[in-house]
């Protein structure tokens, strides 16, 4: 169920939050409420997949506790190989074997394996749990909070990608602690204002973009405007899209006393490529910084291994983001520019901040054309068109008006973060406003027509 449909708004978040506080006593109880809560939740979208992530965790907290007991290594090197392999069979398999049949070498008839929800972000998870094990970096927690470090829904779908010291203490503390009001108020409100991201903002703007980027796969010529606003269009979808639902996981943590380390910070407003990434998808950032960028080498052996490290570790990232070459080379030139980032650092002369934005956005919403597109040819016909004549726009001016008003948003004022955490106070007449406004949007956007969320996809 989405986080903005009715079902989970009226039935399974008000259930939820009411067992969970009653066992707020019992912490082994509230620890097993919110374990079931969470597979109840991952099984509403097919009952299929539960199997998948019961033995996903199962296995992979035996490996930890093997490892815990001093049996050398060997249980984290197969741990996350088979992570690894599990993620290869279900997400890559299909495409890896289209890919060598497309060399010629076997023909192949596509498997259609099912793409299990969340499973690249609960791998990442388990991965990096197993890698701190490793390093002496992570305890052996019981089996609970494992098992609820890894399926707690809100964070289960679509990140953000939360470390084991982040949370799994948490667990353990008060529910009915301190500052309970503040946490219940604060996480509504963020939740509020995710949904608002999400359904007015992400997906209007998508009602223009999607039909635009179908008739470039189609091979339909477009006009010169309609590509501009299909540019602009799907960078500021998916920044609402994703960043919305960051915020409703950061917001539905909050109500049940978690606190979840943030995934945005305003990424459109970076003056160069290096602090884009360190500004948008951050648990995703550093999860490839950690543990690939700098076992890789990282800073420490020249510039010449870095830029080598950057590439690879950007390559594995876009393919991280589909199945798909598009992916991959959306990652492998964000790979390069960041590389190039570095070398103009080393040149120690500075780049006007104007400058620096104004490159800096176009290099990523360039790129995001090819994250976007369904193939090169529908990338390349939209590239095209950017250059192309200046034919009649097919699309109307208020679409240009939506995007004028999400590009606002995206580049003025306070982040949601910090609007929520830190510059919010409680008052009456604002609880009411926000009590109406969510009862609106859970009538008007929350029914069966519910968009998902793109990331839901990877």
């Amino acid at each position: 169920m989405l986080f903005h449909s009715q079902g989970f708004l009226f039935a399974f978040l008000p259930l939820a939050l009411a067992l969970y506080y009653a066992a707020a006593g019992m912490e082994r109880a509230r620890i097993a409420l919110l374990v079931l809560a969470s597979f109840v939740f991952y099984g509403y979208w097919d009952v299929r997949l539960v199997p998948l992530l019961a033995g996903s965790i199962v296995v992979n907290w035996l490996f930890a506790r093997i490892a815990h007991l001093g049996r050398g290594g060997w249980p984290v090197v197969a741990g996350v190989a088979l992570n690894l392999a599990v993620l290869g069979i279900f997400k890559y398999a299909d495409f890896f074997a289209d890919s060598l049949a497309a060399l010629g070498l076997f023909e192949h008839a596509r498997w259609n394996i099912i793409l299990p929800l969340g499973i690249s972000f609960f791998t990442f998870q388990q991965i990096s749990y197993l890698i701190d094990l490793r390093r002496g970096a992570a305890p052996l927690y019981r089996f609970d909070e494992y098992a609820l470090y890894v399926a707690f829904f809100p964070q289960l779908i679509a990140g953000p990608i939360v470390r084991h010291h982040e949370i799994i203490h948490q667990f353990a503390l008060d529910p009915f602690r301190d500052g309970l009001h503040a946490r219940l108020s604060r996480g509504l409100v963020l939740f509020l204002v995710g949904i608002v991201k999400k359904a007015v903002l992400a997906d209007r703007l998508a009602l223009f973009v999607d039909p635009i980027y179908a008739r470039a796969e189609a091979g339909s010529a477009l006009a010169m405007p309609d590509a501009w606003l299909a540019a602009g269009g799907f960078g500021l979808q998916i920044y609402f899209d994703f960043s919305g639902y960051s915020d409703m996981a950061i917001g539905l943590a909050l109500m049940f006393g978690f606190t979840l380390p943030d995934n945005f910070n305003a990424p459109y407003r970076a003056t160069s490529i290096r602090e884009f990434w360190r500004r948008w998808h951050m648990t995703l950032s550093r999860f490839l910084r950690d543990y690939l960028y700098i076992p890789l080498g990282g800073s420490r052996r020249g510039p010449g291994r870095r830029a080598a490290a950057l590439s690879l570790t950007m390559l594995l990232g876009g393919l991280w983001h589909g199945a798909g070459w598009t992916f991959v080379i959306w990652g492998g030139l964000h790979g390069l520019g960041l590389a190039a980032n570095h070398l103009w650092r080393r040149t120690g002369i500075a780049m006007p901040a104007a400058l620096g934005w104004l490159l800096t956005m176009a290099f990523v919403f360039f790129c995001w054309i090819l994250f976007r597109a369904q193939s090169f040819a529908g990338a390349a016909r939209l590239v095209e068109a950017l250059a192309g004549p200046l034919a009649d726009p097919a699309l109307h001016p208020k679409h240009w008006v939506l995007l004028g008003i999400a590009a606002g948003v995206a580049l003025l004022g306070v982040t949601s973060q910090r609007l929520v955490k830190q510059e919010l106070r409680p008052y009456p007449v604002l609880g009411a406003a926000l009590a109406v406004g969510l009862a609106y949007m859970a009538l008007h956007v929350g029914g069966p027509g519910a968009q998902e969320f793109i990331y839901f996809q990877f």
